[in-house]
């Protein structure tokens, strides 16, 4: 029977020693069809196990659930690891952070005020107990005791940056091994004397999270685990992006000579990431450390890996590492080519207020984003004016447009600490407001927070009641809303110019014919230059998010979301752009790394 094990100085495979050479590959953030080449690559950078996060407010959306649609079929990603004849980590959390909306927790869960989420609390853990009993009932038959993959499970997730209630941890991990789960178990942490004390357990064996500066964290590592293997279980070669932000990108140099200490050290390592991928959707996270910073929609990270499964300098410069501590295979993975450029007329625009998208209810005060049922994307306030005066909210959640009578007046950021607008004197009538949900904050204390319009709302200091509001459905089943469909099929042609927003427009394609816009069946990167900010879908399937701010200039569309034949483009153009052409071009453009 096969094993895996802690040995006094080693990892133990089979009883032999082994080192983990591994790399984090989020099957969530990358489209189910694409699985297998990204783990193929893996390997033939010299990796021998995969990591991943599982993502519960996915799994979970709602309580008493747990999806395994194509996108979120952990139990086939972990099978396609194993059949590529690599080992398998998984991190379950609960809480993951990974850049991930909320750090992974589930709406539903914030939302209940008697949960004292990442404790001991009965409640929460009673919740965590129907999570963890699903994603167990997954991960424990691919043990490698059963011939599967797996090889560490991971608790929690850098625990010692939050709190350090050690009744938690004892919870989780004996609920971990009421379930079956028989590997040995880690936790991981920033390497400071703090978190690794706050954030572990005797019993679960310590990894640190760190990019640069090896021999010291391991070091400090090995002060709070005196045996064991010793491991850099987040080795962080990249980081992500934020709206507005430049670009954010490493020395490929810098980090192989890194990680090569790393391994000279005889450290285990899993590379953070890998390979990003792409917080398709609403999914992606945001930083609040004083300043919200929402994280875009690629997730690159300036990998081994692109965002679009290319490999890049780090990928050769790592493989050439990785070939002193291990075997890297001969075979080496394609360049990027360029993919079709050709661009596609919008011919079909129908405004918000037009799409029947919005069913509201009324209340009395102001309502969070909790009370309208929905906590992604965006939601539609509305009251009525008698005058003007200093419009002021407790907080924005995370960007409002203003309109008097439809007519724009202005907006409030988040990210700028705006909450307060000077409406004119004369301002009556309808003041409607949509606000866009831009990312739950994934790390510190203000995970899970509620999202929307935070009261009391007043006017020249009153307070402002008589409040009309809804979520915008703008999806159904993960999809773009047949109601949208159905809205731009009825929509008048539109107008040639410029798109002015809140508004869908929609235009066609053909691939893999003889068309004018003929193509093949590739990728895609679809250049959202010159458009303002808003949502693009192909073929309903949600590409995510797109913002003039920059950094990113392109949105990724993995080849299986096209099909031969026609093909559909639906974008929501929340302010406006410039031109109802949607240009895709031959390569990614994420933007500068200068300011």
């Amino acid at each position: 029977m096969p094993s895996f094990a802690i040995g006094a100085t080693d990892f133990l495979l089979d009883g032999a020693p082994f080192r983990v050479l591994s790399g984090a590959l989020h099957y969530f953030r990358v489209h189910p069809e694409h699985w297998a080449d990204r783990i193929h690559k893996a390997k033939l950078m010299g990796l021998n196990t995969i990591e991943t996060y599982v993502p519960w407010n996915e799994h979970s959306p709602t309580r008493g659930e747990f999806r395994t649609t194509p996108q979120l079929d952990l139990a086939r990603f972990l099978d396609l690891v194993h059949a590529e004849g690599m080992h398998a980590i998984v991190r379950p959390g609960p809480y993951i952070c990974a850049e991930w909306t909320d750090g992974g927790l589930p709406g539903w869960l914030t939302a209940d005020p008697s949960m004292v989420i990442r404790t001991n609390d009965p409640a929460y853990m009673a919740a965590v107990t129907e999570y963890l009993r699903a994603v167990y009932a997954i991960v424990g038959p691919r043990q490698i005791q059963h011939g599967g993959p797996v090889i560490l499970v991971q608790i929690e997730n850098e625990y010692g940056a939050y709190a350090a209630d050690k009744d938690y941890l004892r919870g989780l991990t004996a609920l971990t091994r009421a379930c079956g789960i028989d590997v040995p178990l880690t936790t991981v942490d920033q390497p400071s004397d703090q978190m690794l004390a706050d954030g572990g357990l005797d019993e679960l064996h310590k990894t640190g999270s760190f990019g640069s500066r090896a021999g010291e964290r391991l070091a400090t590592l090995r002060r709070h685990q005196p045996t064991g293997p010793l491991m850099c279980s987040e080795f962080w070669c990249g980081w992500f992006d934020a709206w507005g932000a430049p670009h954010r990108t490493t020395s490929a140099a810098d980090a192989a000579r890194e990680l090569d200490a790393l391994l000279a050290a005889g450290a285990s390592v899993n590379i953070y990431m890998f390979h990003g991928g792409t917080n398709f959707g609403f999914t992606s996270g945001a930083d609040d450390k004083g300043t919200y910073r929402p994280t875009i929609t690629s997730y690159d990270y300036d990998a081994p890996l692109a965002e679009d499964g290319t490999p890049t300098e780090k990928f050769w410069r790592f493989r050439e590492v990785l070939a002193k501590y291990g075997e890297v295979p001969e075979e080496a993975p394609a360049e990027r080519t360029d993919s079709a450029a050709f661009e596609v007329q919008l011919d079909r625009c129908v405004p918000l207020r037009h799409a029947n998208l919005v069913a509201p209810s009324a209340f009395d005060a102001l309502p969070d984003a909790t009370a309208l049922g929905s906590a992604r994307g965006f939601s539609l306030y509305s009251t009525q004016l008698e005058h003007g005066g200093l419009l002021a909210f407790t907080e924005v959640r995370d960007r409002a447009q203003l309109f008097l009578n439809r007519a724009p007046i202005g907006v409030l950021n988040r990210d700028h600490h705006d909450r307060v607008f000077a409406l004119p004197p004369e301002a009556t009538g309808e003041l409607t407001l949509l606000v866009e949900y831009m990312g739950g904050v994934n790390y510190g204390q203000r995970i899970g927070e509620p999202k929307g319009l935070i009261g009391p709302a007043t006017l020249d200091g009153e307070p402002l009641t008589d409040w009309v509001a809804g979520p915008v459905a703008l999806e159904e089943d993960g999809r773009l809303s047949p109601v949208v469909e159905a809205a731009l099929e009825a929509a008048d042609d539109c107008a040639p110019g410029p798109l002015s927003g809140p508004a869908f427009a929609r235009g066609s394609f053909e691939l893999g014919s003889t068309g004018p816009e003929s193509a093949s069946l590739g990728d895609l990167h679809l250049d959202t230059a010159g458009w303002g900010k808003g949502v693009a879908w192909v073929n309903g399937f949600n590409l995510g998010r797109y913002w003039s701010r920059g950094p990113q200039r392109t949105l990724y569309v993995p080849a299986p979301v096209l099909r031969a034949g026609r093909n559909e483009i639906v974008i929501f153009e929340t302010a406006g752009a410039l031109s109802a052409t949607a240009r895709f071009v031959a390569r990614p453009d994420l933007g500068s790394d200068e300011v």
